[in-house]
């Protein structure tokens, strides 16, 4: 993770964006006693992706079972052309 100044940031805008997009990598802002975070719009929708998969009792279910079963070896490897 990038880390600047809120003074830095304000006088190099277009590169620390640029950098955080091109790099799928955050930006930590530091304002005095604060600070904020800059990620992508891809990673903020990730993020977002993972909230509703853990938050949903049926799906975050599926996924538990999903890495159970792969990580007892019965998951079974397939080709998706094949499908």
């Amino acid at each position: 993770m990038t880390v600047a100044t809120i003074s830095d940031f304000r006088a190099n805008v277009k590169r620390y964006v640029d950098d955080v997009i091109n790099n799928s990598g955050s930006l930590l802002i530091n304002r005095g006693n604060t600070a904020a975070v800059l990620i992508s719009l891809d990673e903020y929708n990730s993020i977002k992706e993972t909230e509703k998969v853990l938050s949903s009792e049926r799906l975050s279910g599926r996924l538990e079972t999903g890495i159970e079963e792969l990580n007892s070896g019965k998951a079974v490897a397939v080709d998706i052309d094949e499908l």
